[in-house]
């Protein structure tokens, strides 16, 4: 098990430096361009990019930390606001808060890219939805309990469908309707980073739940999860903000 957590140390160290490498850049353009996409954008990977930091976090603490309740589940929980901070980072639930931000940002991208203004209800129901998820991630929670880990990966997976499936839809519907080769490369981007970003949620699911039913940890999903993250990343920025840089 230590095996495998040092290598998933390792395997996000190196896109912990991918994504850092990637959003330099991005800002780079913004502060060429000061277009305010560009901004959102940066936002949405730069919570992402803190989403992964916490996850190595995690690791960092399982593999050197020497705290007894940190590496061993059947120590007791002390119940101190330490404690109660250390336990939702080796848990994740920080890095759900974080890709939740990320999620709503998307929102705000979408709208700001294919709507005039924000409709009174989807933006209720984004609003009440993403609080949900964010209470959800660090309050519901119990150590060794793996079936709420398991609905926390749902409920953000969930708030992802919710805002990039719309988002692909309208992508790919507005690539179709322009000639324009610079543009038609842009929506695409946005395009594969929104099915992309789905499909970071979608692995770490499949992931919990091979977990849960028994297996070792660390399974190919998991390192597939990340790998979607930076493949959005890149995507956005060599498809989207580069080329839009250059008008």
């Amino acid at each position: 098990m230590v095996e495998l957590i040092f290598i998933g140390m390792i395997y996000e160290s190196i896109i912990i430096i991918i994504t850092i490498i990637l959003l330099i850049l991005i800002f780079e353009r913004y502060q060429f361009k000061k277009q305010r996409l560009t901004l959102i954008l940066f936002m949405i990977f730069l919570n992402l990019l803190i989403a992964i930091f916490f996850s190595w976090l995690s690791k960092i603490l399982a593999l050197y930390s020497g705290i007894d309740y940190i590496e061993d589940a059947s120590v007791k929980d002390p119940g101190t606001p330490v404690s109660w901070i250390l336990l939702r980072i080796s848990s994740f639930r920080i890095s759900f808060m974080f890709v939740t931000v990320a999620v709503f940002y998307s929102y705000i991208l979408k709208v700001n890219v294919f709507e005039n203004e924000y409709h009174p209800i989807h933006r209720i129901i984004v609003v009440l939805y993403g609080v949900f998820t964010l209470i959800y991630s660090l309050v519901v929670y119990q150590r060794g309990i793996n079936i709420l880990d398991i609905f926390a990966f749902l409920f953000v997976l969930i708030y992802m469908i919710i805002i990039y499936i719309p988002f692909l839809y309208r992508s790919l519907e507005v690539r179709k309707t322009t000639s324009v080769p610079i543009y038609r490369k842009a929506f695409l981007s946005l395009a594969i980073m929104s099915l992309c970003l789905i499909l970071v949620f979608v692995n770490f699911l499949i992931d919990q739940i091979i977990i849960f039913l028994g297996y070792p940890s660390y399974t190919i999903f998991y390192f597939a999860a990340w790998t979607c993250a930076v493949i959005a990343v890149l995507g956005a920025y060599l498809g989207y903000i580069r080329p839009k840089s250059r008008e």
